[in-house]
């Protein structure tokens, strides 16, 4: 049954480690009321089975007009008319719109196509690795490592005196390479590509009327709907095959609303990229906590598919998942939950239920207990999914077998992890390894 009262899901500790809670939400049952730092309380499935159902549920929906005036008056952060404008993409929408609107990016996404750039994205990573400031440092929880700064000396060498540095990996490298994909990807100009701001990417996180950051956030929505408002103006002037220039011919054509082609661009730009490195930061986390499978995949390249299915499953970027809502009153997993209330999943409590996956915290590279929920399930299961799968194979390739010993340069405890609602990943990730860079992974 559901605790009388909700959960918080807040705090640098949830968020450093919210594992422990999943646990014990999941024992006591599959739904809990829980309540968020915004204040806007929800209705959270726990474990595989609850989450699988609960993703594929037609009861649900996820249109933001279904929610109620209860949800309404904490959870709709973005002000008008910037939420009329930006949010009415493929995540808010339902069957037939969400049909027909998929169905104008799937091809631009498809495995076979992603897969034939593979070649395209080892070159992207390779030249940001080449661009890496030497690093080096003892390992992992020295105290006298302390510096987040990137290239910034911290503790000398004890044997040869020389400085050590620590490299931010976020900024240097998981913050720049998918955004370098996505561009390729969808097709995005260089001259607009070199204009994107990666705090743009803060607007889908919530900042309440009253907060004292509200001027700053407002700001960067309407920067980023004037680029917006660029890139369509742009590949309408000089349309190519991409797939920015086919959804602003949808539009012209009348497949498309001016707010659904927005919030679609909008889309693709933020939940695009973000993910991806908040994704490599968590994996390269666990590997550094399970140093015998970082050495592992370092000597047997041939796992990283595999690997990276398990680094997804033990720690998924995608937290929790956005906004459902029952149509009418609902009984969801014993529980009666009433129309228009929001209905959360959680994708990471689905990855450790001991029901579905055996010894769920740890990091096994030869498991083989089927698929996660990572990329969700149903029809909102994540357009994207084979190219983050490649762009995380790729990255942590190239990271592992370009960077001898790499390691972080900071105690574990210290890691600062983003305060997101909804997604997990370091704000930073200072690292240090040895010796030169070798070229292209390749000596």
């Amino acid at each position: 049954m559901p605790t009388p009262d909700p959960i918080p899901l807040s705090g640098p500790a949830y968020k450093r480690d919210p594992y422990p809670l999943y646990a014990r939400m999941r024992e006591a049952g599959p739904i809990h009321r829980v309540v968020f730092p915004s204040g806007v309380t929800a209705w959270l499935v726990t474990g595989y089975a609850a989450a699988q159902r609960t993703l594929a549920d037609p009861r649900l929906g996820k249109n933001h007009a279904l929610g109620n005036d209860r949800w309404r008056a904490r959870a709709s952060i973005m002000p008008e008319p910037q939420h009329s404008r930006l949010q009415v993409h493929l995540l808010h929408q339902d069957p037939p719109k969400h049909t027909g609107m998929r169905r104008l990016i799937t091809d631009a996404f498809a495995p076979r196509r992603v897969e034939a750039l593979r070649p395209r994205f080892q070159e992207l990573a390779d030249a940001l690795v080449d661009e890496l400031p030497t690093a080096g440092g003892p390992a992992a929880g020295a105290p006298t490592v302390d510096d987040r700064t990137a290239g910034t000396p911290t503790a000398d060498d004890p044997t040869t005196g020389a400085p050590h540095h620590a490299v931010d990996l976020v900024e240097h490298f998981a913050a720049r390479f998918p955004f370098l994909v996505l561009a390729e990807v969808i097709g995005l100009p260089p001259h607009l590509a070199a204009r994107f701001r990666r705090e743009w990417g803060g607007v889908v996180a919530p900042v309440g009327p009253a907060d004292p950051g509200r001027p700053a956030y407002e700001a960067l929505l309407r920067g980023l709907e004037d680029y917006i408002a660029e890139v369509v103006a742009d590949r309408r002037a000089a349309p190519d095959d991409g797939l920015l220039s086919r959804l602003v011919a949808a539009r012209d054509a009348g497949e498309l609303t001016p707010e659904e082609l927005d919030s679609m661009i909008f889309q693709l730009l933020v939940a695009g990229q973000e993910p991806v490195t908040n994704q490599i930061t968590t994996a390269l986390v666990a590997l550094f906590r399970h140093p015998e499978a970082l050495e592992r995949l370092r000597a047997e390249p041939a796992l990283m598919p595999a690997a990276v299915e398990e680094l997804l499953r033990l720690d998924g970027a995608f937290e929790l998942t956005t906004w459902r809502f029952p149509i009418e009153d609902t009984e969801l997993h014993g529980t009666r939950v009433p129309a228009g209330d929001s209905v959360i999943v959680s994708l990471c409590a689905a990855g450790r239920d001991p029901e579905r996956f055996p010894d769920p915290d740890t990091l096994d590279l030869d498991r083989a207990q089927g698929p996660h929920l990572a990329f969700g399930h149903g029809i909102h299961f994540c357009p994207g999914a084979a190219l983050a799968r490649i762009e995380l194979q790729v990255a942590l390739g190239t990271l592992l077998s370009r960077l001898p010993g790499l390691r972080l340069a900071v105690p574990d405890e210290e890691l600062r992890w983003i305060p997101a609602v909804l997604g997990r990943g370091t704000a930073e990730l200072p690292v240090a390894y040895d010796g030169p860079r070798c070229p292209y992974g390749r000596g």
